[in-house]
C-alpha cells in the first residue's frame, strides 16, 4: 500500500462519499439504477455520477484516482465501467493506521 495515495485519494469529499456509498449500495442509490447490481460487479460510473450530480468524465477522474490508490476495483461490462470497494485494501488502511500512526 502506497499509503500517500491512499491518503491523497480520500482528500476530497466526493470521493469520501462514493467510497461511503459503494459500501452499502442499496442506502445510496435508488433500486432501478441497480437492476443489473451484484457485489461483483460494482456500481455503474454514470450511476455514481447521477448521484453526485457531477459529469460522467469528472467523475472517471476521481474514480481512477482511487482505483490506483487501491480503494477500488474496475470492471468493464460491454462499454459500461463498474466499481466497487476493495474491501482487502480498505482493511489494510485502517490496520495500518490503528498500528502505525
Amino acid at each position: 500500500m502506497k499509503l500517500l495515495d491512499v491518503i491523497k485519494a480520500l482528500s476530497n469529499q466526493t470521493r469520501l462519499n462514493i467510497l461511503e456509498w459503494l459500501k452499502e449500495p442499496f442506502a445510496h442509490f435508488p433500486a432501478e439504477e441497480l437492476a443489473d447490481y451484484t457485489p461483483d460487479l460494482g456500481v455503474c460510473v454514470s450511476d455514481i455520477a447521477k448521484k453526485a450530480g457531477m459529469s460522467i468524465p469528472t467523475v472517471s477522474v476521481y474514480l481512477k484516482t482511487m482505483s490506483t490508490a487501491n480503494l477500488l476495483t474496475a470492471t468493464r461490462k460491454d462499454q459500461w465501467t463498474y466499481y466497487k470497494r476493495n474491501e482487502q485494501a480498505i482493511q489494510e488502511l485502517a490496520k495500518h493506521i490503528t498500528d502505525k500512526l
